[in-house]
């Protein structure tokens, strides 16, 4: 498979599992489509064209030739400098690799990957929060990560690719929701009744079986294993954590329990105070589910060598 397609096969298949409707996706494009025709010319020249079919701003091909065929991919959670000096090793060593794929953005893909926050607001809004309150929570909260992230120093990951000649991809919403829609759809069926059935539920996955094998469990760190749920949130996608204030509203709502992959101390301490439970699903294993479902449904095109590295294991799913 050729790396545009394969591309393109990752971005349609994020946008199949995607909390918005497929017009609702087309709708956003169609505008951005727009907004790129008013533009000067000199405005075009640092338009990113791949906004206009990629409605995911954190998952790009960060560099290499988009003709390449494409047979074998080394994975990982985090792909930056280290990981692909690891790559040009094991090429020297006779390793054939045609494609480095991280699942958390690098380069021009985490220059602004806030971006894929605003599909918070359908999650919030699926749960009953106005779309005026999601809204302005969410801008506050997008402009803080703006804030943090501008500073950073971008393109270290991507001009080491560069210099060692490395196909570079990063696919991170794409992957998310697919673990976000995979969980919801289990959640769903299953009816949990309270926080050890959540947790015996994620322990049938061999993801999170293998983080707990490396100290990394699933757990509860607000509540215990009898307390009763009933509305469950699942905090997966939606490029990184979102607004503090947003757990008043949903407790509100009656969401009395929460799955994360993970939470800073201040948004914990929010869901403390809004008495909600909380479980931890373990950050790195959840990103591998995420991702070894792209994998099952890009395997279902395509057969590929995969190399595991950077915290990620391939657990393939039964057809």
């Amino acid at each position: 498979m050729k790396l545009k397609s394969l591309y393109r096969e990752m971005i349609n298949k994020g946008i199949e599992a995607d909390v918005r409707s497929r017009r609702e996706i087309e709708n956003i494009l169609k505008k951005r489509k727009h907004k790129y025709e008013s533009l000067s010319k000199k405005e075009k020249d640092y338009f990113d064209l791949d906004a206009l079919f990629n409605p995911f701003s954190d998952s790009r091909v960060l560099c290499g030739d988009l003709e390449s065929n494409i047979k074998s991919i080394i994975v990982g959670v985090d792909v930056e400098g280290e990981e692909l000096v690891v790559v040009d090793r094991l090429r020297a060593k006779g390793k054939k690799i045609d494609l480095a794929f991280s699942h958390h953005p690098e380069g021009k893909a985490y220059a602004n990957f806030y971006e894929v926050m605003d599909l918070q607001v359908d999650i919030f809004s699926a749960k009953g929060v106005s779309l005026s309150v999601s809204e302005k929570l969410l801008n506050e909260r997008k402009e803080q990560v703006y804030r943090r992230v501008s500073a950073a120093n971008h393109s270290r990951s991507v001009d080491i690719a560069r210099i060692l000649d490395i196909n570079f991809l990063c696919m991170h919403t794409p992957c998310d929701n697919l673990v976000y829609k995979y969980l919801d759809n289990v959640l769903g069926k299953e009816k949990p009744s309270n926080l050890s059935n959540i947790i015996d539920i994620l322990f049938s996955f061999p993801e999170y079986m293998d983080a707990a094998k490396a100290n990394n469990p699933p757990s509860i760190v607000i509540g215990n294993k009898s307390s009763r749920c009933r509305n469950i949130y699942l905090e997966f996608t939606g490029g990184t954590e979102g607004p503090q204030k947003i757990y008043k509203e949903l407790s509100a709502r009656g969401i009395d329990t929460i799955v994360a992959m993970h939470q800073s101390e201040e948004h914990f301490k929010k869901c403390k105070d809004s008495n909600i439970n909380v479980i931890f699903a373990s950050h790195i294993a959840s990103d591998n589910l995420g991702i070894n479902l792209m994998l099952d449904h890009l395997e279902k095109k395509e057969k590929f060598k995969i190399y595991e590295f950077s915290g990620f294991r391939r657990f393939a799913r039964k057809k």
